[in-house]
């Protein structure tokens, strides 16, 4: 979620990015440094693809880290204490009508990773579960057509 350019995080994801930037600096950009003097060492640039793709890849990291710097600079870290209701940071499981229950934590847009079961609070089901409790049936508009869930559990 970006109001007035802050960027919601759990602590969590927060530590995560960080982890990542540090990579990126550290490991990362002085590897693709090298593979540039490697490059150029083989003369002829116009027609060297190992510096072509090395050039790619050293503006992809920088982009990244820019990217990475000014998120991090702007993060809003969430307090996620209050486990009465789903908000961010939470864990829910919730319950389909056919009986099926999955797993999710709600997470910032800048987290979410639907692979691993981490949902944006911007997404339709993130949207619908915020602010909701135990118990609750809650109806999800999504651009597929809408659909009711119950939450079974917070965490």
């Amino acid at each position: 979620m970006k109001k007035d350019n802050k960027f919601i995080m759990t602590a969590e994801g927060f530590m995560q990015a960080e982890e990542e930037l540090n990579d990126l600096k550290t490991v990362k950009r002085p590897a693709v440094i090298k593979a540039l003097k490697e490059a150029r060492a083989l003369g002829d640039l116009s027609e060297n693809a190992d510096y072509d793709a090395a050039r790619n890849e050293q503006a992809q990291i920088e982009a990244k880290i820019s990217e990475l710097e000014f998120k991090l600079e702007h993060a809003q870290i969430i307090d996620n204490s209050n486990k009465t209701e789903v908000n961010l940071g939470t864990t829910v499981t919730i319950s389909y009508d056919d009986g099926e229950e999955e797993i999710y934590k709600i997470v910032g847009s800048m987290e979410a990773d639907p692979f691993d079961n981490k949902i944006s609070n911007e997404s339709p089901l993130g949207i619908a579960l915020l602010n909701h409790k135990t118990g609750d049936t809650v109806a999800v508009e999504s651009p597929n057509g809408g659909y009711n869930i119950k939450i079974v559990k917070i965490a």
